[in-house]
C-alpha cells in the first residue's frame, strides 16, 4: 500500500509517500491533495503540517555531532518529540527559514514543553559544513539544536533510512555549487513514529500551534 500525506493549502510544494526498494518509504513530489479531511487526525488534534498515513518509523543511524562525539539518532532522541531536517549551512533560503520559524516557535513555549523537543539538523554538505561552522550557524537560531555530520556515504545512508530523497549537487560558476535537498521537517513523536511532516511554507505560528500537541499526542496502535 502506498504512503500518503495530506497537506494544507498553504503548501504549494506537496509530497506523497511511496515505497522504494527494501520496503522503506520515501517522500516524492506529487500533486496537492487538499485540506485534511474530517477525522483524518486519529490523535484527536488538528495539525498544520501534513498527516502521514501510515506513519513513518524513526530511522536508526549514527553520525557525529558538532563536538566530535557519536550521535545515535534512535537512542539519543528517545522520549522526545524529534524534528529531523536535512540541509546545509550555505542554503540561501529554505534552511534558515525552517530553522528560524522553529526556533521562534520554541522560544514562545514554556520550558516544560520545549524541553521535550529536539531538533536534529543533518548537513547534506559535509565537505564545506565543518562541525565548527554547523555549530556557529545553528547557534544563530537556537543553541539547543543538534547538528550532525559524517562522511557523504553515511549521510546518504541516513537520508535513505529516514525515507527522504538523497541530496544532490548542482554546479555553479567556478567550483561553487548548490545542494538540492528535501525541503521538509519530519516530526517523530514519542512513539518513535512520524505522523506529521512540515514542508516549506510552515510558519512560526504553525509550529507554536503544533509543537505542544505533538508533545502530548497519543496515537492508537496501528
Amino acid at each position: 500500500m502506498p504512503y500518503r500525506v495530506t497537506l494544507r493549502p498553504l503548501c504549494l510544494c506537496v509530497a506523497l509517500l511511496a515505497l522504494v526498494r527494501g520496503g522503506q518509504p520515501s517522500l516524492v513530489s506529487a500533486q496537492a491533495r487538499g485540506t485534511d479531511p474530517p477525522g483524518a487526525d486519529r490523535a484527536g488534534a488538528t495539525y498544520r503540517g501534513g498527516l502521514v498515513t501510515p506513519p513513518l518509523p524513526k530511522p536508526r543511524f549514527t553520525l557525529t555531532d558538532t563536538s566530535g562525539a557519536p550521535f545515535d539518532f534512535w537512542q539519543q532522541t528517545q522520549g522526545h518529540v524529534t524534528l529531523l531536517f536535512f540541509g546545509y549551512a550555505r542554503c540561501p533560503d529554505q534552511c534558515p527559514l525552517h530553522l528560524s520559524n522553529i526556533a521562534l516557535g520554541l522560544k514562545k513555549l514554556p520550558m516544560a514543553v520545549g524541553g521535550q523537543i529536539k531538533l536534529v539538523f543533518v548537513t547534506t554538505d559535509p565537505g564545506r559544513d565543518t562541525p565548527q561552522l554547523i555549530r556557529a550557524w545553528l547557534n544563530q537560531f537556537d543553541k539547543r539544536f543538534v547538528g550532525l555530520t559524517g562522511t557523504q556515504a553515511a549521510i546518504e545512508s541516513a537520508e535513505r533510512a529516514a525515507g527522504v530523497p538523497v541530496a544532490a549537487r548542482t554546479m555553479l560558476a567556478g567550483e561553487n555549487y548548490s545542494v538540492s535537498h528535501a525541503n521538509f521537517v519530519v516530526a517523530y513523536t514519542k512513539d518513535n513514529l512520524a505522523h506529521v511532516i512540515y514542508p516549506g511554507g510552515v510558519t512560526q505560528d504553525d509550529w507554536l500551534h503544533d509543537l505542544p500537541q505533538l508533545v502530548k499526542a497519543t496515537w492508537p496502535n496501528r
